[in-house]
């Protein structure tokens, strides 16, 4: 992406929750990025959000620490590195609102040409998977995304 990701980003043994600190306007906010397994065979959920003081993911909460570029290329940041090990596995997304994932449409659609040249991207237009090729302007769902694998014929 065209903005600036957050540099430490720490990752479990298992690599799928990786953490990292906001920084902006109203402090120092712990954010957490999981991917886990969904029910379909090789394709798992991405979800994202503020980490409360239990433990526990908020993907509900609206921060406004001023970062949202930062936090937006940071959370690519990470589906990039867990791609990259694990590039068969298709990645499942939305916004926890329906605001959050018009953002998450603009934010790719502003970023397309450079998304598309690592990912395959999905757009689940109906709610219940039925995917097209992402486009600029479709009024969406969800995302699905895939690493491409690029194969040289010798």
């Amino acid at each position: 992406m065209k903005y600036e990701a957050y540099a430490d980003v720490k990752f479990n043994a298992d690599y799928n929750k990786f953490d990292f600190i906001s920084e902006g306007c109203n402090g120092k906010i712990p954010k957490q990025v999981q991917i886990l397994p969904m029910p379909i065979p090789n394709v798992y959920n991405l979800s994202f959000g503020d980490i409360k003081e239990n433990g526990e993911l908020d993907d509900l909460t609206i921060s406004n620490n001023g970062d949202r570029n930062k936090i937006l290329a940071t959370i690519v940041k990470v589906v990039v590195e867990y791609s990259y090990r694990f590039p068969d596995r298709y990645i499942f997304f939305q916004g926890s609102t329906e605001q959050r994932t018009r953002l998450y449409r603009i934010a790719v659609s502003l970023n397309l040409d450079e998304l598309s040249e690592i990912f395959e991207i999905y757009a689940d237009i109906t709610g219940n998977l039925d995917l097209v090729i992402f486009q600029k302007g479709l009024n969406i769902k969800a995302f699905v995304i895939k690493r491409k694998i690029i194969k040289f014929v010798i």
